[in-house]
């Protein structure tokens, strides 16, 4: 069925639709209650220019495909984007915001959104931003969609704006404890140094340095360290959870000022300090990121909201965009706030 005259259907029967493409991402949110409305069938490249580094697909489009298409022309998604599954697709990294470990060296996913289609909650067609940089202007409603998780319409279609892949990559390895490791993250953050990566992972700071192979082997000589040689399989691993330290049913991730200092059942230390991988099964770790003036994500695990609540100035806009988008509610079921 037409998504259009699937989203009609539901407003004259009073339903809510919950909106997915391979399910890769299911876990993430607030467990909905909609039927689903399948966005698979929405495939292909539209529109590629690898002179313009920019590329236009479908929101069922895989990012195998996408990036197996990039990969010919030494490009890539510059968000860095974790899959958590084969069929991952473009329309579920934009709905769901999530970037990999390059995210604050080249930007989250919005910065690299430069426009989107969608079918909203009236069934309408509708287009914000461009497919080249020179054509986005006005109001930026299509980096408002990143991390909507559906709650404002149904993606068809994204134009991403790209980044030449480095010619030199280089991941060292230095044995540290948590409070030294944040204290270097933040220190060489203020340097000219070809950063692309950062984790402090179980006594041990890792980084990845990318970009011309002279710079990467000058600052290599300055930082020092363990040069790992497989540097790729821990960064992909690191982006796709699939290390053992993300074996938990209850994953916290909270985003606070870099120099924050440790908190309490950290796993992980990522993006400079800026994003701690907590393993705890209570809400004590939304309370600490809110007193270290942050925010916490239940990002894997049940009995708590997902996101942190919202103040009433933040709640009231939100509900407002939501009405304009969606008046009917039909995407209201419930997975970003209740």
């Amino acid at each position: 069925m037409d998504i259009a005259v699937r989203i009609q259907q539901a407003i004259a029967e009073k339903k809510t639709l919950t909106i997915r493409g391979s399910g890769s991402k299911a876990f993430y949110g607030n467990a909905p209650t909609g039927e689903l409305l399948s966005t698979q069938g929405l495939t292909g490249i539209v529109a590629y220019d690898p002179r313009e580094l920019t590329i236009t697909a479908r929101a069922g489009t895989t990012l195998k495909e996408i990036e197996a298409a990039l990969g010919k022309n030494k490009q890539m998604l510059p968000f860095e984007p974790p899959y958590f599954g084969d069929g991952a697709t473009l329309g579920g990294s934009i709905a769901t915001g999530l970037s990999g470990p390059r995210r604050p060296y080249a930007g989250a996913v919005r910065d690299a959104v430069l426009g989107v289609e969608l079918i909203d909650g009236r069934g309408q067609h509708l287009r914000f931003g461009g497919r080249v940089i020179k054509n986005v202007a006005g109001y930026d409603v299509s980096r408002l969609v990143v991390g909507s998780l559906g709650s404002l319409g149904v993606l068809t279609e994204v134009t991403i704006k790209l980044l030449p892949q480095p010619s030199c990559e280089r991941t060292l390895s230095l044995e540290m404890n948590e409070i030294k490791a944040i204290e270097i993250m933040n220190q060489w953050a203020a340097r000219p140094l070809p950063l692309s990566a950062s984790a402090w992972i179980a006594g041990r700071l890792v980084v990845r340095l990318s970009g011309a192979e002279s710079a990467v082997n000058a600052a290599v000589g300055k930082l020092g360290g363990e040069d790992i040689a497989d540097g790729a399989v821990f960064w992909a691993a690191l982006k796709e959870q699939t290390l053992p330290i993300f074996e938990t049913s209850s994953l916290w991730r909270l985003s606070v000022p870099s120099t924050t200092p440790p908190i309490a059942g950290t796993r992980c230390v990522e993006w400079g300090g800026a994003v701690r991988w907590v393993v705890d099964s209570s809400d004590a770790p939304r309370h600490q990121a809110l007193a270290a003036g942050g925010h916490a994500t239940l990002f894997r695990g049940i009995g708590y909201p997902a996101f942190a609540p919202l103040s009433a100035p933040m709640a009231d806009l939100h509900q407002r965009i939501r009405q304009i988008f969606d008046p009917h509610g039909v995407f209201d079921a419930g997975r970003l706030y209740a």
